[in-house]
């Protein structure tokens, strides 16, 4: 074979792309290059010629490599396998590059011969399967394994570094109802946008993954801030809850989201998880919508929960539940039109426990239709003993409105009191709607023959609501609280859907009812877009059956909005062992109740006033409080910082000791796990490592009682 030959085979073998050559001089430039690559990718061979060989190419693995490609041709080594794209022209181009380098026979360097190889199609379905093997197919998101793998790094680099990392559970709520309703391709299409929400609800360094279905994960570097946290779960439940458009239609869901920070909750992966996975349940347990944060009592709460649970039935028996009553007010008239029933339970040890909590406790007890039934026959004949022109409003959960007897139960309340069935009025949420139609349909013509009035609530939070209108003989519809932000005023584009459903329920010939208003900016706008009644901390917080009959007696009962009028701070009855620290002495005293600014201790004789603790509320949360009142042997508290919500009505510290500062005075970080690390006290006052000191007037010693 001639040079010729052997010339016109490497020629056709350029041409046919399977083979490519370069060459380049002792300096790295650029010799020679195969005409091939320049077509292919859209580089003139004329503007490559004599330019380096490290800034024609950019290497497709990042800096790092383009570096090493550079200190390979200086270092006249052999090369073989970098991927390479061009600095310029067609950047989707990939090359594999190889070269060895030159010598002539007296040894001098005289540059590199390599070879290079077209891989694009290869390289770019090697770079998808890895990105499939990270990233959800579906919303882009990182996938379960990717996640675990990026909190086991974290967590091992800020172990050595001591920081902090908060971990975020998060699970939709009724998303089975819009893959059963609208179907599998609206669920996929709805987690889609549910994944662009949470991107641009965390605004700060994070990683979010899915883990399948609808669960999902983010995890946030260095913040220990429950009280920031906290902010960032509000946010994200309430963007999440915002209604979706589909294109099989709209449709709202929800979020509840259980949230763990390490060290504090877990030292591990596995701990930390496992953390914050026992908080999601806790806060779907606590009734959908909420967040919730991750603490030793949590086995223990849920015990005490069950134990409530199990106690429902000796409150019904014996007279322990009552009612209060929120009034509904004429936006027109400002008179109380209707009182909404709400049910409280006096516990023998707890305390009075209100609407909101027992809700939470009954929603999942075997006595949810018991207690319901009560409700219904107890509103009546208290309702009975009220003016003609008033009405009672009682919300019937779903499981008892399905229950065989219902409609039995309704006839013998209205029957024992003797009430005019026109002043019952039974709210339904359009869940009722998702059994059997037919039977729905059919007991809501029966409870409207029966002569009660019929409300839907919280409308716009289901899938067909002008479907459940058109059938069902409504005679008021109460718009959903996700139409009535904190925020809405004339400018909010909430009111044009407000205004919407008043014309709709106008032309239905129903009335119109918003709740939970607490601003007189929100009741003038709902007045303004023509919503007949509204209710809520702006007119007046729920009322005892006594304080009904006090306003009843004066003649008509009529609120003014008031901006001074917002939802009162709650203090929790406790009752449980905590420990105060003094001057380095710790007293065990009993926790009678709590709020965020203060607490009511018992167990310490003649503190004075002015004395200062730390309050040890358990899992590192100390608080600095100072005594405001004293009674024998029982202190009022003020807090130096506010207590945060823990997003299921309880309270929480912003900050807790670190595992890390308690390990340096004594305490082994083991013993800090989920479980173990529950009071202060121990470690503090009783390690051999240094122990924080804190600075208080004396006072003495004290006597507990």
């Amino acid at each position: 074979m001639t040079d010729a030959d052997k010339l016109a085979m490497l020629d056709e073998l350029e041409q046919s792309g399977l083979g490519w050559f370069w060459s380049t001089d002792a300096e790295g430039n650029l010799t020679y290059l195969s005409s091939a690559i320049g077509e292919r990718t859209g580089m003139p061979i004329e503007e490559l010629v004599g330019q380096p060989l490290s800034t024609a190419f950019a290497s497709k693995e990042g800096e790092g490599r383009s570096q090493s490609l550079s200190l390979r041709l200086g270092a006249r080594k052999s090369f073989s396998g970098f991927a390479v794209t061009p600095a310029r022209g067609q950047r989707d181009v990939v090359i594999r590059l190889s070269g060895r380098p030159a010598f002539s026979e007296e040894g001098a360097f005289l540059g590199f011969r390599g070879t290079g190889t077209d891989i694009t199609e290869e390289y770019h379905r090697e770079e998808e399967t890895m990105r499939l093997a990270k990233f959800d197919s579906l919303t882009g998101l990182s996938n379960r394994h990717r996640m675990a793998h990026s909190i086991e790094t974290t967590l091992t680099a800020f172990r050595a570094a001591k920081r902090n990392c908060a971990i975020l559970m998060l699970d939709l709520d009724r998303f089975k109802q819009v893959n059963d309703t609208l179907g599998h391709a609206a669920g996929d299409e709805l987690l889609k946008q549910v994944s662009g929400r949470l991107t641009r609800a965390v605004e700060r360094d994070c990683e979010i993954g899915r883990l399948g279905g609808d669960e999902f994960q983010i995890m946030l570097p260095d913040v220990d801030d429950r009280g920031e946290l906290g902010e960032i779960a509000s946010k994200i439940i309430a963007m999440l809850t915002q209604p979706y458009s589909l294109d099989e239609g709209r449709c709202v869901i929800g979020a509840s989201v259980g949230i763990a920070i390490a060290p504090h909750d877990g030292v591990t992966r596995e701990e930390v998880v496992r953390s914050a996975d026992l908080a999601l349940y806790a806060a779907k347990n606590g009734g959908r919508g909420q967040f919730r944060f991750y603490s030793g009592d949590l086995a223990n709460e849920a015990i005490f929960r069950r134990r409530l649970e199990g106690d429902l039935q000796e409150a019904v028996r014996e007279d322990q539940l009552f009612l209060t009553y929120q009034p509904v007010v004429s936006t027109k008239s400002q008179k109380v039109v209707a009182l909404e029933a709400q049910v409280c339970w006096d516990h023998p040890q707890r305390g009075e426990i209100d609407n909101d909590e027992f809700q939470s406790i009954v929603e999942n007890s075997a006595l949810v239709v018991e207690v319901g039934e009560w409700a219904v026959r107890q509103a009546c004949l208290e309702a009975s003993q009220w003016p003609d022109s008033l009405r009672v409003t009682v919300n019937v959960p779903t499981r008892q409105f399905t229950s065989q007897g219902f409609l039995a139960s309704v006839s013998k309340a209205l029957e024992q009191s003797d009430l005019d069935p026109s002043r019952l009025e039974l709210e339904v949420k359009e869940t009722v709607f998702l059994g059997d139609n037919n039977a729905v349909d059919k007991l809501l013509g029966s409870l409207f023959k029966l002569g009660v009035r019929l409300t839907l609530d919280e409308f716009g939070t289901g899938y067909s609501s002008l479907g459940y209108l058109r059938r069902a003989p409504f005679d008021s519809i109460k718009i959903g609280s996700n139409f009535c932000p904190a925020n809405l005023d004339s400018q909010s584009r909430e009111l044009d859907l407000i205004k919407a459903v008043v014309a709709l329920a106008q032309a239905l010939e129903m009335a119109t009812v918003a709740g939970g208003i607490e601003t007189v900016a929100q009741h003038k706008a709902l007045k303004e877009a023509g919503v007949g009644c509204v209710q809520g901390p702006v007119y007046s917080e729920a009322v005892s059956r006594e304080e009904v009959q006090d306003q009843l007696s004066t003649g008509n009962w009529a609120i003014e909005p008031s901006g001074n009028r917002t939802s009162r701070a709650k203090r929790r009855t406790v009752l449980r062992k905590i420990h105060v620290i003094h001057d380095d002495h710790s007293y065990e005293v009993t926790l009678r109740n709590l709020s965020k600014t203060g607490a009511l201790i018992q167990g310490l004789d003649d503190v004075p006033l002015g004395t200062q603790f730390v309050v040890d509320l358990g899992g590192g949360q100390l608080a600095v409080a100072t005594v405001i009142r004293a009674a024998g042997d029982t202190q009022g508290l003020e807090f130096e910082y506010p207590l945060v919500d823990d997003g299921a009505g309880g309270l929480c510290t912003r900050h807790r000791v670190s595992p890390y500062e308690l390990a340096s005075a004594g305490a082994p970080l083991t013993a800090l796990a989920p479980g173990n690390y529950n009071s202060m006290q121990g470690v503090m006052l009783g390690g051999e490592g240094s122990v924080p000191k804190f600075s208080y007037a004396p006072v003495g010693m004290y006597e507990a009682s």
